[in-house]
């Protein structure tokens, strides 16, 4: 239960800070070093991102890891 939590609000988390800064997954992808097919899959739910990746977008987007991770407004 608290892992698909989790899931479901990083893929919110994800889908919200890329569109607030007007990216597309391609451009989250190329400014991170992280597929963008991935990005879609996460922000679909789809698959589960590993921690460096969780790491990398929260340094990317400037928030805190349980920000990004939805344990934290």
């Amino acid at each position: 239960m608290r892992f698909s939590f989790f899931m479901s609000k990083f893929s919110e988390r994800l889908k919200e800070l890329r569109n607030e800064m007007g990216l597309s997954q391609e451009q989250l992808g190329k400014a991170t070093g992280l597929s963008h097919t991935a990005i879609g899959y996460w922000e679909l739910d789809k698959r589960v991102p590993n921690l460096d990746a969780v790491i990398v977008l929260a340094d990317y987007f400037k928030v805190s890891l349980d920000y990004i991770a939805g344990l934290d407004d």
